[in-house]
């Protein structure tokens, strides 16, 4: 039976005013015995997006773990990433995960900290279950039927050690390229060719799901050529199901701008998974030559932020974020890394300097993320049935009296009625 490719038609019209993002309710508020609170002074305030505004956590894993040379400059650093976003990517590369010897992972210290962030609100993804880059040296030379055993396993067994607590995952990074990448040896690049892309993908999410079934696993690319359309297409066509697709962006050398983000929007949101823009880097010092193809081949001595550079990366991560939020497809957003200390490639593209000190553009995104798109603890009362009307972006919700006594949480996702009833926390 043929696969069909494409879910009902959704209207993703890009709206600036992101309306789309807002939600309004009426809510009945009841207190401790089941009548309404008339005329009552009572407290609303948001307590989480819905939208995932996510950022690299791999810097926090020392001090989760209790093992940080810093913990001055880490703690800082954790109060600003916390300020800002609410989901967060811990690395799960075969090669520093597991790098010494085979059968001994490093589970218990990414366990502990993924459930530091969980404490925190903040849901965790694990990046990936499935590359060809990054890979443990002992699983060179083995047979490829070996690799592809060992590669099910390590996806099962991560999957399921981790469930509860990491429940969404990059199933498999970059596959476009995976068949024909020369830059290093590995074993997955060859079980690749063997295997082709599409079955390398369905061995992914097929081990993923038979150890969580209620995972969210992504397909994750940086080539926004046709040629991962014709992947996707290509994967649906199979009757493999894709959760989210994923869309990197490192643009070290330069903001693509409104119209070609958009155009990639258009073209990528036709298949109507929604999207996760998966690794978000923006330059606050020079960008990287044009004519260079693999952003790893450009090795430089120093890379600073400079002062021009952090004026113009506060402009463009404002413009990205709004871009991103203008189209109904995407659903989340993760920065690849808060500071320049240990940035990829050396590169200035932290929101935070080397020193920890905020630029510009952390600055810029946090009024965005909890100013202009969040709503406050704001005072409303009551009317003579009990009920308050609010109005703000989609996301988690606390009511409560103005003492601090008695609250009730809410989800505001989508516009209607709500009866909430207040009790002690």
């Amino acid at each position: 039976m043929p696969v069909t490719l494409f879910t009902a038609p959704v209207d993703h019209t890009p709206d600036l005013t992101l309306a789309h993002r807002r939600a309004d309710a009426v809510v009945t508020v009841l207190g401790a015995d089941g009548t309404p609170l008339d005329d009552t002074e009572v407290v609303v305030e948001q307590t989480r997006h819905a939208f995932g505004f996510g950022c690299i956590g791999f810097d926090l894993v020392d001090l989760a773990n209790g093992t940080s040379a810093d913990p001055d400059y880490d703690n800082v650093f954790a109060e600003r990433w916390l300020d800002v976003f609410n989901t967060t990517t811990l690395p799960f590369y075969w090669g520093t995960f597991e790098p010494e010897e085979q059968g001994k992972p490093r589970t218990a210290e990414l366990q502990a900290a993924a459930w530091w962030f969980a404490d925190r609100g903040v849901a965790v993804k694990g990046h990936p279950l499935v590359w060809h880059t990054v890979q443990p040296r002992w699983l060179l030379g083995r047979p490829l039927e070996e690799v592809e055993r060992l590669q099910r396993e390590r996806i099962r067994r991560d999957v399921a050690d981790f469930a509860g607590v990491i429940d969404t995952w990059d199933a498999i990074n970059e596959v476009v390229i995976m068949p024909v990448f020369t830059a290093e040896e590995n074993a997955i690049t060859p079980l690749a060719r063997v295997k082709g892309r599409v079955e390398m993908i369905r061995m992914a999410f097929e081990e993923a799901r038979a150890a969580n079934p209620h995972a969210t696993l992504l397909l994750n690319d940086f080539d926004m050529s046709t040629a991962y359309e014709c992947l996707i297409e290509a994967v649906l066509e199979a009757g493999i199901r894709i959760d989210y697709l994923g869309l990197q962006s490192h643009m070290h050398q330069g903001y693509w701008g409104e119209e070609k983000t958009l155009r990639i929007l258009e073209r990528f949101s036709r298949y109507g998974i929604p999207i996760h823009f998966t690794e978000t880097t923006l330059l606050s010092g020079d960008l990287m030559p044009p004519e260079i193809v693999d952003l790893n081949d450009y090795q430089v001595e120093t890379w600073p932020s400079t002062p021009e550079g952090e004026e113009r990366q506060a402009d463009e991560v404002e413009r990205h974020y709004r871009t991103l939020l203008s189209h109904p497809a995407v659903e989340a957003a993760t920065y690849w890394g808060l500071s320049d200390r240990g940035m990829w490639l050396g590169a200035p593209g932290g929101l935070l300097r080397a020193d920890g000190s905020p630029k510009p553009a952390y600055e810029r995104l946090r009024r965005l993320v909890k100013e202009e798109w969040w709503l406050p603890p704001t005072r409303l009362r009551t009317d003579e049935a009990g009920r308050v009307r609010v109005e703000g972006f989609r996301g988690d919700y606390r009511v409560s009296l103005p003492d601090g006594g008695a609250s009730a949480e809410f989800g505001l996702t989508e516009s209607g009625e709500r009866t909430l009833t207040l009790t002690t926390r």
